[in-house]
């Protein structure tokens, strides 16, 4: 049976290659970001939808949700994967604006669209957040990994409220990831051997090994999985 899938930050990294993972089932997937001239050339590549808006304003989640119900009436799966480090890229040296950027970037948009579309959710139905191995072991100094957490709690509660319906909630929460615009040009050689160090594999992540994970915390074989965090990183959160 085709699925219709939501994701959020589907234009690169880890949001494209989770849409592209599910468009190959044959899935109807969605993809929504800020970036429209982005989004649309990632939605022909995979034969997918694009829905440009930032999820982090109320009144665009309220727009892609009429659009979602007018075209499809429900959705299956929800990836919250919509975020970044806004501190990691410069910018006011103001507490209150660096910590309030980062939970418009990272909190809201995934509760926002979360609590717009959970009535949308057929039973049987899944919700995956994409937090960061930050979340569990800080981030230094930042505010990116105390957000990334806040999701975590969000997560159990969702877990517990839509348990009934058959819906399950789990959060994926990667370590150092390449292929992506995390790190933006911060990223040199030196740093990125020691992120690849501090793994128990070592090698970096891949977008494709947390689209897998996602995909399989999506499938039937992970249905009696919910309220979970399954980290991608490695085993670099144990460190060596």
């Amino acid at each position: 049976m085709t699925r219709t899938i939501v994701v959020s930050g589907g234009g690169t990294g880890i949001g494209k290659a989770v849409a592209a993972r599910f468009a190959a089932d044959g899935d109807r997937v969605v993809i929504v970001g800020r970036r429209v001239d982005v989004l649309e050339k990632v939605a022909k590549e995979i034969g997918g939808i694009a829905l440009p808006a930032d999820l982090s304003e109320p009144t665009e989640v309220e727009r892609v949700r009429a659009d979602l119900v007018e075209r499809f009436g429900t959705i299956d799966v929800l990836v919250n994967n919509a975020g970044g480090n806004v501190e990691g890229r410069g910018g006011s040296e103001d507490v209150v604006e660096r910590w309030t950027g980062n939970f418009r970037a990272n909190v809201l948009t995934s509760v926002l669209p979360t609590e717009a579309f959970r009535d949308l959710l057929n039973p049987s139905g899944r919700i995956v957040f994409i937090s960061s191995i930050a979340a569990l072991r800080g981030s230094g100094g930042t505010s990116y990994g105390p957000m990334k957490a806040a999701l975590h709690p969000y997560a159990f509660d969702l877990a517990a409220a839509l348990g009934p319906r058959g819906i399950t909630v789990n959060v994926v929460a990667p370590g150092f990831i390449e292929d992506t615009e995390f790190f933006g040009d911060a990223l040199d050689d030196n740093r990125r051997a020691m992120l690849v160090g501090q793994t128990l594999t070592g090698r970096p992540g891949t977008p494709q090994d947390v689209a897998e994970t996602v995909h399989w915390l999506a499938s039937p074989g992970g249905g009696h999985v919910t309220a979970q965090i399954i980290q991608v990183n490695g085993g670099a959160e144990r460190g060596r």
